[in-house]
């Protein structure tokens, strides 16, 4: 999201040794009245165990940075699929042993620069059929885009499917989410622009960059052919243009329902568009992306997202009793945390926002969630919070007994804080039990790029 490449700084990085089996704590359920947020709590009594296995380093083999990791899973041939930004393109590695071991990496057709093109933001899932589709961002010939890969092979090979070319010369472009419906239907969301000019940044030193203003907006687009045309945009933001709206992942319910988690900025200064704060709305689609519910904000009680932050990507995961899971970011004057909530009904209303991580530090927290069984979410974050620099933690919640778990550390290396790991990271659950995640890091002794590494955890509850 938002990523400039030549910002990223790389390294390669070494191994913790043994696989740790950890027993954590839990608090007592937290209730709180409607909207208000509860705090993450102290632990109380054991409910979940973890069995973490050695990271591995999946990037070795490419130079240069790996960073901002994304993943899926087809547990029906027990495979884990990681893509990122690294591999002089966008990197892929693929797992037929459920992530226990990864074969050599690949750069994806289409990703590699061309005349000073790059790519950024890859997307990754896998449809009903087993095919795996990756989109990722382009910016060439004055316009920005989304690509779109398909590998009929369980990952061995992949060839470039479909362009989404915009309607407007010159536009703007950024973050892309794709996921498959169970009839194979792809649908692709992204952050769009009719004008590039309109939109203007703020990068600091090391990170992503993040909008100042700018005509920005949540669009949705489906594809009926596996990819090789493309519908034209649903705005799924309202008030389009000017919606000011980025950071939409996309959800299929069993029904073909889509839900989607964007988020909105309060916009001011029509045509300058200034971006003031923002919050994490959720919205819904029962025709296919014609149309959509009145956007219903999420965790209003948990505060809001500053335009300057770069590293905000909302995350919603459906259970398989129907339960949404959301997770995201905030930033207050001297604090920053990352918040849960879950709807039982399709997004309609939600519960009150539960803190994540322990600490409130005005660091950065990336968030993800992944459900697990009914009624429990497997939730990670990346951060930076420990003076030693980046790591990849985890921690499980239930939506009747709370929090399971303190938090858990998942990398067993600390990566330097002044690299930006990227955005996002892979969370995937292969089982009910069995989670693989992936994470970039810079990591000692070589601490100046990022690689990217793996690690499966085994979730016991009682």
């Amino acid at each position: 999201m938002r990523a400039r490449p030549g910002r990223l700084r790389s390294l390669l990085v070494g191994l913790c040794a043994g696989a740790t089996a950890l027993a954590l704590t839990i608090g007592p359920a937290q209730a709180a009245p409607a909207g208000a947020p509860v705090t993450a709590g102290p632990a109380a009594r054991a409910a979940a165990t973890y069995a973490i296995s050695t990271p591995t380093n999946v990037s070795a083999s490419c130079s240069g940075q790996s960073a901002e990791a994304i993943q899926a899973v087809d547990p029906v041939v027990n495979a884990v699929y990681d893509i990122w930004m690294g591999c002089k393109g966008i990197g892929f590695a693929g797992s037929r042993d459920g992530g226990s071991s990864f074969g050599p990496p690949l750069t994806l057709p289409g990703s590699t620069g061309q005349n000073g093109s790059r790519s950024w933001d890859p997307a990754i899932t896998v449809a009903p059929d087993g095919a795996v589709y990756v989109a990722f961002m382009v910016a060439r010939s004055g316009l920005t885009y989304p690509v779109v890969d398909v590998s009929t092979d369980h990952g061995a090979s992949f060839k470039t499917v479909g362009q989404i070319l915009p309607p407007d010369a010159n536009n703007w472009g950024d973050r892309d989410f794709i996921t498959a419906g169970p009839d194979g239907t792809l649908y692709l969301t992204w952050d769009y622009g009719p004008s590039a000019a309109a939109v203007t940044f703020l990068c600091p030193a090391s990170g992503s960059c993040s909008f100042a203003t700018g005509d920005v907006n949540a669009v949705l687009q489906k594809s009926t052919d596996g990819g090789r045309t493309w519908s034209p945009m649903s705005h799924i933001s309202p008030g389009y243009p000017n919606s000011g709206a980025d950071s939409a992942p996309v959800t299929v319910e069993p029904d073909g329902s889509i839900d989607v988690l964007y988020q909105g900025y309060v916009v001011t200064d029509v045509p300058t568009d200034n971006l003031t704060v923002a919050y994490t709305y959720a919205t819904r689609s029962t025709d296919g992306g014609a149309t959509w519910s009145p956007p219903v904000r999420v965790g209003g009680g948990a505060g809001s997202m500053n335009n300057s932050e770069w590293w905000i990507d909302g995350s919603e995961a459906l259970g398989p009793d129907g339960t949404l899971y959301a997770t995201w970011d905030t930033q207050g004057p001297d604090s920053d945390t990352g918040w849960l909530s879950y709807s039982r009904d399709h997004g309609a209303t939600w519960s009150a926002p539960v803190q994540v991580p322990s600490d409130a530090l005005n660091v950065p927290h990336v968030m993800q969630v992944v459900a697990g069984p009914p009624g429990i979410a497997y939730v990670g974050w990346l951060s930076s919070s420990d003076p030693r620099g980046y790591a990849q933690y985890l921690r499980t919640f239930s939506t009747t007994r709370g929090w399971l778990s303190a938090p858990v550390q998942v990398s067993k290396d600390f990566g330097t804080g002044s690299v930006w790991p990227g955005d996002t990271f892979g969370f995937s659950a292969s089982a009910p039990d069995r989670l693989v995640l992936a994470w970039g890091s810079a990591v000692a002794p070589s601490a100046s790029n990022d690689s990217i590494w793996t690690a499966t955890v085994g979730v016991a509850l009682s």
